[in-house]
């Protein structure tokens, strides 16, 4: 069976999607199929890359409704942004200031430009083990420390949701006359509902970056890069995405974009108030369970946690006797639920405004049968040291950096047991994919922590990347 056999099996059957991408293969999308709209650049369709009529217009579009000063379609996703907006707003060789838990796109970023990075850690919450909000303070301390910062890259709301406070960061930037990036892909959804958050466009952030594909009703690989203020070389930053987006752009992953837009302009402030009616239900329906715990919205508040994206449902497992991989498993096998992924102690749903109110019921079902199934954790000494352990995608300890990253990437390497790493110097990444946040990065010294971490993973079945030994047993380190 070929892949696209696969695949029309897949979406003839009854699995059902709580995970990205937003449109959650919804039949009642009007859009006709795919081949009798691919075409290149020919007269009366415009160019992406020197977009002067229909395209620029609808650019203009999507500008007006995220509140930006310019929007720019991405059909390489929101990678494509996050490599033009550092290379825009950096020098061959700067430095810039970015969030330990970006995605790994901004550290392609930093390798490509040859950048010294250095990192500000998100708070922790051993509660539930996922990374927190930023520290402004922290930020504005390290800004003043480093002078020769070029610009700040932060990720908000996180994989898990979880929302910084952009508006002071963007406020103390700006004061050392810097541009602040935020990473808000997760974020394509907000500003349309008092439910969710505002955007970032809309708190003083120079770029912002959003996958529509993530959490609206768009095609896979399809973004918007929205840009204001004077602090950004716009002619720069048009320069670098001919460079990192494909001379040929998909007029169907562009039409995908338009759509979704207009769906949003016409329709948005139904479908987000039924979104938000239904999300509510959803939530409300799962809050009564007894051994599986969902983050609740009173974490808000705590470790500079600003505000909490409620279309993600982070369902913690830490007080049972199973680990997220097995309720991911669990959901998936015994009821036909997709869940975006699955973590030591936890497993995230994903949810978007073209879900509907059967899928609802199926997962608040499925959730309390498991519920019922499972038992409650027994050893508390255990449950405190898996606090501690953070068995989940936070960053749970500051790295120590050797060397940048393109330094370690460059340099000689050697392949070395995992288990007699500790006090090396990493020469690859590991990450957990999903989320894709390094658990460590080139040039960073590899901790007896991380050694335990990877096997810990390994045991559980998550899928570990980055590292060229695929059994995860050997760690490539620069040869010194």
């Amino acid at each position: 069976m070929n892949l696209y056999e696969q695949l029309k099996k897949y979406s003839n059957s009854d699995y059902y999607p709580f995970h990205m991408p937003g449109h959650k293969r919804n039949r009642e999308i009007d859009f006709v199929n795919p081949f009798s709209l691919d075409i290149t650049e020919i007269d009366g369709f415009d160019n992406l890359h020197h977009s002067e009529g229909i395209l620029l217009d609808a650019q203009k579009k999507a500008a007006q409704l995220y509140k930006s000063e310019e929007s720019y379609f991405l059909v390489n996703g929101t990678t494509a942004g996050i490599l033009s907006a550092v290379s825009a707003c950096t020098t061959k060789g700067g430095t810039v200031l970015m969030a330990r838990n970006c995605h790994k796109a901004v550290y392609n970023a930093v390798f490509l430009n040859e950048l010294k990075n250095i990192y500000i850690y998100p708070q922790k919450m051993g509660k539930y083990s996922v990374n927190c909000g930023l520290n402004t303070q922290n930020i504005k301390q390290l800004l003043i420390k480093n002078k020769n910062i070029q610009a700040v890259i932060i990720t908000s709301p996180t994989y898990d949701g979880i929302v910084s406070d952009v508006e002071a960061i963007a406020k103390e930037v700006h004061k050392f006359h810097i541009p602040l990036i935020v990473d808000e892909a997760h974020g394509a959804h907000f500003g349309f509902h008092p439910y969710f958050p505002e955007n970032s466009n809309s708190k003083g952030a120079d770029i912002v970056i959003h996958s529509v594909h993530k959490t609206l009703p768009s095609l896979t690989q399809t973004a918007i890069m929205h840009v204001n203020g004077n602090r950004v070389d716009r002619d720069k930053l048009k320069r670098y995405l001919s460079i990192y987006q494909t001379s040929s752009p998909s007029y169907v992953l562009m039409a995908s974009i338009d759509s979704c837009v207009e769906l949003i302009k016409q329709k948005g402030e139904q479908l987000f108030s039924s979104y938000a009616d239904n999300l509510s239900f959803l939530r409300n329906g799962i809050s009564d369970l007894k051994k599986i715990k969902m983050v609740e919205e009173n974490i808000v508040g705590n470790n500079d946690i600003y505000d909490l994206d409620r279309s993600k449902l982070i369902l913690s497992v830490k007080n049972t006797d199973i680990s997220g991989k097995e309720l991911y498993s669990r959901l998936l096998n015994n009821y036909h639920l997709q869940l975006e992924m699955a973590a030591g102690d936890y497993a995230l749903a994903m949810t978007s405004v073209m879900d509907t109110e059967a899928g609802y019921q199926r997962l608040i079902q499925a959730l309390h049968e498991i519920d019922d199934e499972v038992n409650e954790r027994q050893d508390k000494e255990e449950i405190t040291l898996a606090s501690e352990a953070e068995i989940g995608t936070a960053i749970d300890y500051e790295a120590k950096v050797c060397m940048t990253i393109t330094k370690a990437q460059n340099e000689e390497k050697a392949d070395c047991e995992l288990k007699d790493a500790e006090g090396k110097i990493a020469a690859e990444y590991v990450y957990l994919y999903p989320p894709g946040i390094p658990l460590i990065a080139p040039g960073e010294q590899i901790t007896g922590k991380l050694v335990e971490q990877v096997h810990k993973y390994a045991d559980m079945g998550l899928s570990i990347e980055g590292m060229k030994d695929s059994s995860n047993r050997k760690i490539q380190v620069v040869r010194l």
